[in-house]
């Protein structure tokens, strides 16, 4: 059985879900020891991919996005509220 499980991207989370999958294929959790040891460096592997692919992925969007030319116009105003007036529920 291959199992499949997203976690969270937090330190240590792959622990959590490691231990959740070690019933489901009859092992012991004293295996959980072992995994606990190597963890640290394949969490800090983890955290290198998941920056990297955000960061491209963030590129790619940016590039393939049309500039909004009205956030860098200077001459562009927000609204003034007066104080008298009250503010409309939504």
């Amino acid at each position: 059985m291959i199992t499949s499980k997203g976690m969270a991207g937090v330190a240590r989370a792959s622990v959590v879900v490691v231990a959740a999958t070690l019933p489901m294929f009859n092992l012991p959790e004293a295996g959980l020891l072992l995994i606990i040891g190597i963890d640290q460096f394949l969490d800090m592997a983890r955290t290198a991919t998941n920056v990297v692919g955000n960061s491209i992925a963030t590129a790619v969007v940016a590039q393939s996005e049309p500039l909004d030319e009205t956030i860098e116009d200077d001459n562009v105003q927000a609204p003034v509220r007066s104080r008298s007036a009250p503010v409309p529920v939504v």
